[in-house]
């Protein structure tokens, strides 16, 4: 499963630079694929979507920071746990209960996005 921030968050900003993978964004602000990973150019995604690498995707939310849950891998393969859960000081980084996944396929997600 990946992880979200729900609309408690205080915007304290903590969580971002926490995250292996930049998948923490502020709110309101386009996120890329490229941010923080090895991918550059024409990508294809684990989904089979094709597109640049550094092309802006929309923003999950406007108020609140998001993360993007196609780069979001719970830190599987960097840490024990989800980075953004431990930092957060009003316990806002939760499971997503709408999108869920495997050890397997976060890993497979961690080695796509990191060559």
């Amino acid at each position: 499963m990946a992880i979200i921030i729900t609309d408690e968050c205080i915007n304290c900003g903590a969580c971002e630079p926490e995250c292996p993978n930049t998948a923490i964004y502020e709110g309101g602000a386009e996120w890329k694929y490229s941010d923080g990973t090895s991918l550059t150019g024409m990508i294809q995604t684990l989904d089979g979507k094709d597109l640049m690498a550094d092309d802006g995707q929309e923003p999950v939310d406007m108020d609140v920071y998001f993360i993007a849950t196609d780069k979001c891998t719970e830190c599987l393969g960097f840490h024990d746990e989800p980075q953004c859960a431990a930092v957060c000081p009003v316990d806002c980084c939760v499971d997503d209960p709408d999108f869920r996944e495997s050890d397997d396929e976060l890993l497979a997600k961690k080695d796509f996005m990191h060559l």
